[in-house]
């Protein structure tokens, strides 16, 4: 599949444009429970000497000896058994392997939805699998756009809504009122780039497989992710509609140099990455 250039409906690429101080989200407010990333990072390093590790500039993301099993009553069953992986900025990664073989647990652990039982994890420099949760649930709201294989779209909301959530969860009711008019023309333009604009107002319900994966998408680059992760993003769609969610993704890598992290066990869907990894038991294959 060549990579075609993504239009918007609209002719507008307003969305590509730097977010002004008036559109961004409130700042998180800083508590005792709820340290930034940065806060934490720091406490962090004074606690103990940091090895030479996942520093270079151009790593964005990275782990290092990851382990994590999972209990079947009193049986432990080793899911990843130290994986080491670097993620450069810019770069379209993705992560192949059989059912079971650790692909899935692994992208969870890198997005912080889930925590390792040893190794570490780095964004940006900054250590994240060891941060609070509120700082976690800070981290996937204003740096990671997700998109899962099921969609995850709220059924009782139109798409417009769905591609607007981020931004009610980033700035709470207020801050969501305050910048309403700018969140709400931004997202707008994201489903005109998605080719959604005229289904704005529809529930999930009333949209095809391939237009519940764009509109979702849309909602996972409402607030200007550094990273993408994406599950299985074509798992549940034809061919065709596949294709065209790969296009939309190699686009945004191409264009706009997004940092992309994919899972899939489709070798065909894994070629029009700029690298792919192969998980085997657990493990990365060599060679």
């Amino acid at each position: 599949m060549s990579r075609q250039p993504l239009q918007s409906t609209s002719g507008s690429a307003g969305w590509i444009t730097p977010r002004r101080a008036a559109d961004a989200p409130p700042a998180m407010p800083r508590t005792d429970g709820a340290r930034t990333l940065a806060d934490h990072a720091a406490r962090s390093r004074n606690q103990r000497d940091e090895e030479p590790e996942l520093e270079e500039v151009s790593v964005q993301l990275g782990c290092r000896d990851l382990f994590k099993s999972y209990r079947r009553g009193s049986i432990g069953i080793p899911v990843l058994q130290g994986i080491s992986l670097f993620v450069e900025r810019g770069e379209f990664l993705a992560i192949v392997g059989q059912s079971g073989s650790g692909k899935s647990t692994l992208m969870h652990l890198l997005a912080t939805l889930d925590r390792p039982d040893a190794g570490e994890i780095r964004f940006d420099h900054h250590r994240i699998d060891n941060i609070p949760s509120s700082a976690r649930d800070m981290l996937r709201n204003r740096h990671f756009g997700m998109v899962f294989q099921f969609y995850h779209l709220l059924p009782e909301m139109t798409a417009l809504e769905n591609v607007l959530a981020p931004a009610m969860i980033a700035g709470g009711v207020f801050g969501y009122l305050r910048n309403r008019a700018a969140y709400r023309r931004r997202a707008y333009e994201l489903l005109e780039m998605v080719g959604l604009g005229h289904r704005a107002k529809h529930k999930p319900r009333e949209l095809s497989g391939g237009e519940m994966q764009r509109a979702a998408i849309a909602r996972a680059l409402m607030l200007k992710p550094k990273l993408l992760f994406a599950d299985e993003p074509t798992g549940n769609l034809d061919r065709a509609s596949g294709e065209s969610i790969m296009r939309m993704l190699a686009e945004l890598n191409d264009r706009e140099k997004l940092t992309i992290v994919m899972v899939t066990h489709d070798p065909w869907i894994a070629g029009q990455a700029d690298r792919t990894v192969k998980l085997v038991e657990g493990r990365i294959a060599q060679g």
